[in-house]
């Protein structure tokens, strides 16, 4: 299976675009279904983006091929961010995202297995995602396949001590096929993540078990495909640390731990789209 060119100019500025129309699509998914999560969705979708239109071999036409790379999305409670990142990566076709969280949809409030093409895994029980990604990028390497494994997970999940677990065991197997992001929005439901547990420094902390580490602007595009790119090459685990803001891109939301929970009324999803540039 042949990997993508290099990312260009005017990729990235394809990627831009769609992080405004994939933000745009949360916060009325949120809307609509009355479902909260909102500002965790809205810190990771560069990081989402970048994998589906970077370097890794995520592709609809590839999604039920042995040899494909996988994402397993950790922080399941922040589902919407995938769904939308999948819709506009013709997963699936985007007026599905209209029955996010609603009675017998195919997009649940908390991802399970197979509910649309290119989710393999339920998560949502923060802490299980790397022990899964784990075993995926073992038994690629075991049966002898080209799989990179791509894990996302939050900073208040690296409270749960089996990403510690997970984190002692990739590099003692040597899994440099397996790539950490950690999407470090600073914040946790009951507070910032520094107050309720010593998590820094979050980098140090991923070296000390043995990864390759790197930090970066987890709202930079650019320095996000660099650092996927670089996990292709890598022969041991990698953990990127992506410095975001929860709530990225609507200004009332942004670095406010109230959209944890709150619902945006009909009102600030027009002024939220309308600042996005949809409106």
């Amino acid at each position: 299976m042949k990997e993508r060119p290099p990312i260009t100019g005017n990729r990235l500025r394809v990627l831009a675009n769609a992080a405004r129309e994939v933000r745009g699509q949360i916060v009325a998914m949120s809307h609509r279904g009355r479902a909260a999560h909102l500002g965790s969705a809205l810190s990771c979708v560069e990081i989402l983006l970048a994998a589906y239109g970077g370097p890794f071999r995520l592709d609809p036409r590839v999604v039920q091929l042995p040899h494909r790379d996988a994402l397993i999305f950790s922080k399941g409670h922040a589902i919407a961010a995938l769904y939308a990142v999948l819709a506009w990566r013709g997963y699936f076709p985007l007026d599905w995202l209209e029955t996010y969280a609603q009675p017998g949809t195919a997009l649940p409030e908390h991802p399970v297995p197979g509910c649309v093409p290119g989710l393999d895994h339920a998560t949502g029980s923060l802490g299980h995602g790397l022990p899964v990604a784990c075993g995926l990028a073992l038994a690629a390497r075991i049966s002898g396949r080209d799989t990179r494994v791509l894990a996302v997970l939050s900073d208040g999940e690296c409270n749960e001590g089996a990403v510690w677990e997970a984190a002692a065991f990739a590099p003692a197997q040597q899994l440099g096929n397996l790539l950490v992001v950690v999407d470090a929005n600073g914040w946790q439901a009951t507070g910032r993540s520094p107050e309720v547990l010593a998590l820094e420094p979050l980098a140090a902390k991923w070296a000390a078990f043995g990864w390759a580490t790197r930090e970066v602007d987890g709202h930079d595009l650019a320095a996000l495909v660099t650092a996927y790119r670089q996990a292709r090459d890598a022969t041991q685990p990698l953990a990127v640390i992506a410095r975001t803001v929860k709530g990225r891109g609507v200004s009332f939301m942004e670095d406010d731990n109230n959209w944890h929970y709150r619902l945006p009324t009909a009102a600030e999803v027009a002024a939220a789209r309308a600042e996005l540039g949809l409106a």
